[in-house]
């Protein structure tokens, strides 16, 4: 993996009450900032991903061309790259990990682009999943610094249904016997091998399987399909549930700007908008994102049409939905 750049922000207060003494965030750029900083598009990542995962869509070919823009890509926190259960000392290392909110994330990576590059005003953001979800926190908690905004198959608020999904994710962990209450000392390859079924089964759709697209990628059969090798970039158990943490609690209203007034929130996004959900998404279906655009005054529902459900648009998945995700890079940049 090629090496981040690490900002350390030093004592940081989180949106919990507690106090970090050291919060750190690793991020990566790509291209130039201009003059007057004003080509800078903020890229965090996403549950699992680090930030060569953000690759598939940057460089001269794509929107995010960095002969042109700046891009940030910044590690979300808990992803074993930035500040991360696997990566603080005591007294906050492992299970005494505390909870970050997306608003921590937000918040800390405003002070990274202010501190190290003087930036105050995003050109763009734009997220993936719950990159996304940071995407819509951005531009709800901050309106006068985002000018235009991409949440790529996420949301604003984390529905109920999801919580559920994300408490299969927490169990595979938790169950395994050598889990230890988050004080293992072997690898938990019980709970990884549990969490790639949890994913296999909800990452993509029914029609995905229907059209045996995975045996389309070189496997005989099903089981081979599901007993494939398929490394995780977040190896530690405790990092994983710090992200399903964060993942579980987003809700961009959830602040002391809007007191959980959702629709106030969602309605205070100037930036112009294209939310694009996966139409086959188990996760982030494109109903929620129906509600969520019905509120913003400036964006537009942009649906994938794809059979890939949640990695619709994913590095690795079809070039078309890639294709179609760039169509709305270059659409919103050039608006």
């Amino acid at each position: 993996m090629s090496e981040a750049e690490i900002h350390d922000l030093g004592p940081v207060t989180l949106q919990s009450g507690m106090t970090l003494p050291s919060l750190r965030l690793a991020y990566q750029t790509h291209g130039s900032l201009n003059a007057d900083r004003s080509n800078a598009i903020l890229f965090p990542t996403w549950f699992g991903g680090q930030h060569p995962s953000n690759r598939w869509i940057i460089g001269p070919e794509w929107g995010l061309d960095p002969t042109k823009y700046f891009i940030v890509v910044v590690n979300i926190l808990g992803n074993g790259q930035s500040s991360s259960p696997s990566n603080t000392p005591a007294p906050f290392d492992g299970p005494r990990f505390p909870h970050v909110s997306v608003l921590d994330n937000v918040k800390a990576q405003r002070r990274l682009l202010a501190e190290a590059f003087g930036i105050d005003k995003l050109h763009m953001v734009i997220g993936r999943s719950m990159g996304a979800q940071v995407a819509f926190q951005w531009g709800a908690y901050y309106p006068d610094l985002v000018e235009r905004m991409l949440p790529l198959v996420g949301s604003a608020r984390t529905s109920i249904h999801n919580w559920i999904f994300l408490e299969n994710v927490r169990t595979a962990i938790t169950s395994d016997p050598a889990w230890l209450e988050g004080e293992y000392r072997e690898p938990l390859t019980l709970a990884f091998r549990r969490m790639r079924l949890v994913f296999d089964s909800w990452g993509v759709s029914q029609a995905f399987y229907r059209q045996k697209l995975h045996l389309a990628q070189g496997f005989a059969t099903t089981r081979e399909y599901l007993d494939r090798h398929a490394p995780n970039l977040v190896t530690d158990g405790n990092d994983v549930l710090a992200q399903v943490s964060t993942w579980q609690g987003a809700d961009l209203s959830d602040n002391e700007l809007y007191a959980g007034d959702y629709a106030a929130a969602l309605g205070a996004i100037t930036a112009k908008s294209i939310v694009m959900p996966s139409r086959t998404d188990l996760y982030f279906p494109p109903e929620d994102s129906e509600i969520e655009v019905s509120h913003m005054p400036n964006a537009e529902l942009r649906v994938v049409p794809s059979v890939w459900g949640h990695r619709a648009g994913a590095p690795g998945g079809a070039p078309e939905d890639i294709a179609f995700v760039d169509r709305a890079v270059r659409d919103l940049l050039a608006a």
